[in-house]
C-alpha cells in the first residue's frame, strides 16, 4: 500500500489525553451542577428582625428554608413570592435545569466518538460533544455570575442587611469551568494541530525517519578475501618448526656458523678470544 506524505498514523490505541481528560471534567462539573440546582443556598440572610440571632434564612432558586446554628434541623416550608418573582430566579431555573440536560446529552454523543478499540476515533462526532458540554458550562456561568453580581440587591420579603454567598454559588462556578475546559479539549481534536500531538498522531515519514522522495541508497558491502593461511587437510597436527622453515617460498638467509674456542692452545687466552 502506497502512503503519501501527508498521512498520519496513530502510535497506539489508547484514548487521546485530550478525550480522558474531557470524559472525567465533565461528569465532574455535572455532579457539582446538580448539586447547586437543588440545594436551597445561593445566599443566607443573617440578622433578620423577630427571629432569633441564631437563626437564619437560606434561598435557592426552588425553595427557601429557615436554619439554626442550635442545631441541624431545617425548616423548607417558606413562602416568598417576592423572591421567587424576580426574573433572574426564573431564568436561572431555566438555564440550570438546560445545562443539565444538555450535559447528558453532549456526553451520550462523545462516548461513541472516543472508542478506544479502532486506529482512528470519530473526532468530528467527539467534537460535537464537546461542543455540547462547553455550552453547558456556559449555561451554569451566566445565572451564577449574575446572581453574583446582583447578590444584595435581590428583592425579598425578609429584610436584612447582612447578606452571604452561599455555598451553591462556588459550586456553580467550579462545576461550570470544569465543564467549559472539558469541551473545550474535546473540541481541538476536529482540527489537527502542534503536529499531531493533540490527537496523539504523528507523519509516517517521521516515525519511519526516511524522507519521502530522496531515499537512500543502501550501502554496498565489499568482500575481503582472508589472508590466512589454511591447514593441511591431511592431519590435523599442527606444521613443525622444519616443514614450515620448507615451506616458504623465497630463500632464507643463512645462520652463521657458531664461533668455537681452540682449547688445544695451552697460553693465556686473550679477551678477544673470550
Amino acid at each position: 500500500m502506497n502512503r503519501t506524505p501527508q498521512e498520519w498514523i496513530r502510535l497506539s490505541l489508547r484514548t487521546p489525553g485530550i478525550f480522558i481528560f474531557g470524559l472525567v471534567l465533565a461528569p465532574c462539573g455535572w455532579i457539582l451542577n446538580l448539586t447547586a440546582t437543588v440545594a436551597p443556598n445561593w445566599r443566607t440572610l443573617h440578622g433578620i428582625p423577630d427571629i432569633p440571632p441564631t437563626d437564619f434564612i437560606q434561598q435557592g432558586i426552588w425553595e427557601i428554608c429557615r436554619s439554626t446554628t442550635a442545631n441541624t434541623r431545617q425548616d423548607c416550608s417558606l413562602q416568598d413570592t417576592t423572591y421567587f418573582g424576580n426574573q433572574l430566579i426564573t431564568i436561572a431555573q431555566g438555564l440550570m435545569v438546560a445545562s443539565l440536560i444538555v450535559t447528558i446529552i453532549g456526553l451520550a454523543v462523545a462516548i461513541p466518538g472516543v472508542r478506544c478499540w479502532t486506529d482512528r476515533p470519530n473526532w468530528i462526532v467527539a467534537g460535537l460533544g464537546g461542543v455540547l458540554i462547553f455550552l453547558s458550562g456556559v449555561m451554569i456561568i451566566i445565572p451564577i455570575a449574575w446572581y453574583t453580581h446582583i447578590l444584595k440587591s435581590i428583592s425579598s420579603v425578609s429584610p436584612t442587611t447582612d447578606v452571604r454567598v452561599g455555598y451553591c454559588i462556588i459550586l456553580g462556578y467550579i462545576g461550570g469551568i470544569f465543564e467549559i475546559l472539558a469541551g473545550f479539549v474535546m473540541f481541538i481534536g476536529i482540527c489537527r494541530c502542534c503536529g499531531g500531538r493533540n490527537r496523539g498522531e504523528t507523519r509516517i515519514n517521521e516515525v519511519t525517519g526516511v524522507r519521502f522522495g530522496n531515499l537512500k541508497q543502501p550501502v554496498r558491502r565489499v568482500e575481503v578475501p582472508s589472508l590466512d593461511r589454511s591447514r593441511s587437510v591431511v592431519s590435523s597436527v599442527p606444521y613443525s618448526k622444519d616443514s614450515m622453515d620448507d615451506d616458504v617460498s623465497f630463500p632464507r638467509a643463512k645462520s652463521p656458523p657458531v664461533r668455537t674456542i681452540n682449547t688445544s692452545y695451552g697460553g693465556r687466552p686473550y679477551d678477544a678470544d673470550l
